[in-house]
């Protein structure tokens, strides 16, 4: 045996960094829940359940259902091409291009309200002659879906940039170089890889959509979509009268994502 007495060396267990992301992130979650549930707690279930027969809920939610509905297939349909080609063309204009895109993300509601007004206002050139051929863009459908479209399209022009983005173009070569189309090759390559990004931004779009209020307010007051009619509850009614609008809202907002995101999940089916 040597002189010198043999130590054992402690090692100190590494920490476990999902547990501690989860802590952290945990801290957020209850952040985001804790409100929800006092809402819910604040209004007997039974006058929230009176409410839905009111006719003016029932009008907010459909309009908010129908106007967030069109505004994500507007969203889509013209986001997508725009996100496509952001995420491959490498012209000096991208950056411009991509910036006016987020634009919308960064301005105040109600100054994007304000914006919209100076075009499809009725004294504005385009409103004006809208409003001439019988087709109003204020206090209108026409109107919810412009400002909801604004605020909520370059959710699903960034979202999707990304998931453009992360398919390996040679992949896209490979398939012209077999002789398929750009719309063959878009359509059985390139949406298929990016399309759980994809469906995020049309998820994030209707979202936001259902949750637009200062834009809409500002170019639309009427029909009025849900959160429109939550702030005329609580301005002409009080705080408490418009506890049931909004749990409505939610219900109607986590029942509707549930439904897409379902809908979402074999897209291709």
């Amino acid at each position: 045996m040597t002189a010198h007495s043999t130590r054992t060396r402690t090692v100190a267990p590494r920490p476990d960094w999902l547990t501690v992301a989860l802590l952290l992130g945990g801290v957020l979650l209850v952040y985001y829940l804790a409100p929800m549930a006092s809402l819910f707690l604040s209004a007997p279930p039974g006058e929230v359940l009176a409410r839905l027969g009111d006719p003016t809920v029932v009008d907010a939610a459909t309009t908010s259902l129908l106007s967030a509905s069109i505004t994500t297939v507007l969203s889509t349909l013209f986001g997508l091409p725009l996100a496509y080609w952001l995420a491959r063309t490498d012209t000096a204009a991208k950056n411009v291009v991509l910036a006016v895109v987020v634009l919308p993300l960064v301005l105040p509601p109600t100054v994007g309200g304000v914006v919209l007004l100076t075009v499809f206002g009725p004294n504005a050139a385009v409103g004006g002659a809208a409003a001439a051929a019988g087709i109003p863009l204020t206090r209108s459908l026409a109107g919810v879906v412009l400002a909801q479209t604004f605020v909520a399209s370059p959710f699903v022009v960034v979202t999707a940039k990304a998931a453009f983005e992360a398919v390996d173009p040679t992949l896209e070569h490979a398939s012209r170089s077999l002789g398929k189309g750009r719309w063959a090759t878009a359509r059985r390559v390139t949406l298929p890889l990016a399309a759980p990004g994809v469906l995020a931004g049309v998820t994030l779009a209707f979202a936001r959509a259902m949750g637009e209020f200062g834009a809409t307010m500002m170019l639309a007051y009427y029909p009025r979509t849900m959160p429109v009619q939550i702030w005329v509850s609580f301005v002409s009614l009080g705080l408490e009268r418009a506890y049931p609008v909004a749990i409505l809202l939610v219900v109607i907002a986590v029942v509707a994502l549930g439904v897409l995101h379902t809908a979402a999940s074999n897209p291709w089916a």
